[in-house]
């Protein structure tokens, strides 16, 4: 009994923060910490979490299909992973390579046009582990319906430690010179990066930390985070939402900050000069939702009657 209440509420609490949701992030991020701890807890070994968070990851996507995600990555095995000992390493690798074929062949992956693509030092894992990421990449390469990031032998400092080598060995060769030095040229040297910045990351196993996970495209672009204490087998479909959740709240905060600034911008502008004012009003309505932009409008046409009346007043002082 106490079982299906669980259930039911659950359900309903899904259903209510389903219908909170507005627009969500476009590209989302996940932390899978927990399966060692998770089968620790149940009196089991590595493997067997390992595998149980398997299950997790085909239902998350189901629920990025539901919440309209484009893109979704998974920290799946870190840099720092090759220093667990080998009895665990070797069925790890064993579970990844089977998911890759699996996912490659399944046919809710080429229904809804998934594209798998793996990012890290995948030249670090072994011979056969590349095989199945050669043959996910080739099965999929060609679908845009959504992408699937897994991260293998991933570490953010690396990354962009081997993109800043890149960039000074071509500015040396003379194959692109330092005034060229770009965001972009960093990005494009990044090592099988994802297609978009992150906006949300998620992290599991109650630690509260982003482990050097992308930190070009999720710090770099102020990406939310969510923290929950499930273990990755335990992360449930309401975790995720909750995830979502924070994601539209700090969202709709960061929007208000912007429109707050852009206003007090236009009103600093309008002391000195009107038309200036309006120049740079101009602007920074093309960069802020419909929102913001009203409010801007509203503080341009404030100033512009402030100016008019202003305007009057002088006109009568003179003609006395």
């Amino acid at each position: 009994m106490r079982q299906w209440l669980r259930r039911q509420f659950n359900g309903a609490y899904e259903r209510t923060l389903s219908r909170e949701l507005g627009n969500g992030p476009a590209h989302v991020a996940i932390i899978q910490d927990g399966n060692r701890r998770y089968a620790r807890s149940h009196g089991d070994d590595a493997p067997d979490g390992h595998k149980a968070g398997a299950k997790t990851t085909e239902r998350v996507l189901d629920w990025c299909d539901e919440a309209g995600v484009e893109e979704l990555t998974l920290y799946a095995f870190s840099t720092e992973n090759f220093d667990r000992p080998d009895d665990e390493l070797e069925p790890l690798f064993d579970l990844i390579e089977s998911k890759l074929y699996e996912f490659a062949d399944a046919d809710r992956v080429h229904d809804s046009e998934v594209r798998i693509c793996a990012i890290g030092q995948t030249e670090r894992l072994p011979d056969r582990l590349r095989e199945a990421i050669d043959y996910a990449e080739g099965e999929t390469g060609h679908y845009d319906g959504f992408r699937l990031n897994i991260a293998l032998a991933y570490g953010g400092r690396a990354e962009l430690l081997g993109a800043a080598r890149d960039v000074a060995r071509d500015v040396q060769t003379g194959d692109l010179s330092a005034s060229d030095v770009s965001l972009d040229a960093v990005d494009e040297r990044l090592c099988r990066r994802p297609a978009r910045d992150v906006d949300l990351i998620i992290r599991t196993g109650g630690d509260e930390r982003t482990s050097n996970f992308l930190p070009w495209h999720a710090n770099g672009n102020e990406a939310a985070v969510y923290f929950c204490a499930p273990y990755w087998p335990e992360f449930s479909k309401v975790d995720f939402l909750r995830g979502l959740r924070t994601y539209e709240s700090r969202e709709k905060s960061w929007q208000r900050t912007r429109t707050e600034r852009a206003v007090a911008l236009v009103r600093s502008a309008a002391e000195t000069e009107l038309a200036e004012a309006k120049t740079v009003a101009g602007r920074l309505r093309e960069q802020l939702p419909s929102a913001g932009a009203e409010k801007v409008l509203a503080e341009l046409e404030r100033q512009d009657d402030g100016s008019d009346v202003e305007r009057t007043s002088e006109t009568v002082e003179f003609a006395d």
